[in-house]
């Protein structure tokens, strides 16, 4: 190779590699949460670029201690699947909770509801607090669809769960049967709830 074309070849490559590192450096980094549950660790990594709003909010519980001594109190299987469905829990103090929080849309955040997403209950659309959901398998149901008629607006996903799906799932395993918070959720709530320990930025 002459002396002119491996220059210029180191060159290139030199370029794009402090193109490669400047990208990487760009992009934001995410939180990451580590739930201690009595039944294992789960950790989670937060949408902060994608769900400002519900990443604020959710990292305010965790650094105020809030979340701690908060309950999975529900495990709500997909029909027919035991594997599938998703865990529910939220601080059950109505002293320790924030005021609700503004929706963000899938369709506004792009993100989905898949294996392991974190995603907000709410009743209507802007009363969202303390409780969230992870999410056993596929749940496009929860997602927006602005095709759908009546209140269309889904869940907010704003995270996934890097490590831990295995408690995760452990926990959907367990016996329900403890009385429901309301009808809806009769047959669904686990007995005993599982205690998440501590909360704490990874």
């Amino acid at each position: 190779m002459p002396a002119t074309a491996a220059i210029t070849r180191r060159f290139l490559l030199a370029a794009a590699a402090a193109l490669t590192s400047v990208r990487a450096w760009a992009q934001p980094a995410r939180t990451r949460v580590r739930l201690e549950t009595a039944n294992g660790a789960i950790v989670v990594e937060l949408a902060d670029d994608k769900a400002p709003i519900t990443v604020a909010n959710f990292l305010r519980y965790i650094d105020n201690r809030r979340m701690d001594g908060a309950v999975f109190y529900r495990a709500s299987h997909a029909p027919g699947a035991s594997d599938v469905g998703f865990i529910e829990a939220g601080v059950k103090d109505p002293a320790k909770l924030y005021p609700p929080i503004a929706h963000e849309s899938t369709t506004d955040t792009g993100l989905t509801h898949r294996d392991g997403t974190l995603s907000m209950a709410r009743f209507a659309p802007g009363t969202a607090a303390s409780d969230f959901s992870i999410i056993c398998g596929e749940a496009s149901q929860m997602d927006a669809d602005p095709k759908m008629p009546g209140e269309n607006l889904g869940y907010a996903a704003f995270g996934q769960v890097i490590e831990g799906m295995d408690v995760v799932r452990a926990i959907l395993a367990l016996p329900t049967g403890g009385p429901a918070l309301n009808p809806e959720m009769a047959g669904e709530m686990l007995n005993p709830p599982v205690v998440i320990v501590s909360a704490r930025r990874a």
